[in-house]
């Protein structure tokens, strides 16, 4: 491969240079919750995307490694919650492995459907599933929209270069 002008040197397609070039990509901060077999269950995604309006469905990635995967591959319901600046902290729970998510200081209540609903974030949604797509070593789970409140207070939380940032004026 030779260098195009005014860029560096392209490299071979890898997980590597996929995350590389994600980490420049700023994406919303999301946190996804299900009711699983031994309580409840949750993580980090920053793949939440809108699919369509009519019927109002929303897309998002979890690795088939995830812990929180057994529990999203049979449960019919997903709460989504859009995460505020504020929420840096609950961000990084949701992302650790081993971490107890549920656990204080996190303040969530039962939902609707029996989803565990996160307290205090800019908006929440509770979602039907309606598919899981394979994707190599991930799913991509198609969810339809069935309630949800969009009027928490607050800016959005950010993505970006490996680190939860707040929006700049």
């Amino acid at each position: 491969m030779t260098a195009m002008s005014g860029l560096g040197t392209p490299r071979l397609a890898s997980p590597d240079l996929l995350r590389s070039v994600f980490r420049r990509h700023a994406a919303g901060v999301a946190v996804i919750t299900a009711r699983g077999e031994s309580g409840p269950v949750g993580f980090t995604a920053t793949s939440l995307s809108s699919v369509s309006a009519e019927p109002p469905m929303l897309s998002f990635g979890i690795g088939t490694g995830a812990s929180s995967w057994p529990a999203i591959a049979v449960t019919d319901h997903v709460g989504v919650h859009i995460l505020g600046e504020h929420q840096q902290d609950l961000a990084a729970t949701f992302a650790r492995s081993g971490a107890d998510r549920f656990g204080p200081p996190t303040a969530w209540g039962e939902g609707p459907e029996g989803v565990p609903v996160l307290d205090d974030v800019l908006a929440w949604m509770v979602c039907r599933v309606v598919g899981r797509v394979l994707a190599g070593d991930h799913r991509i789970v198609l969810a339809e929209v069935l309630l949800g409140d969009s009027t928490g207070p607050g800016r959005p939380l950010l993505y970006h270069q490996g680190r939860f940032n707040g929006l700049r004026d």
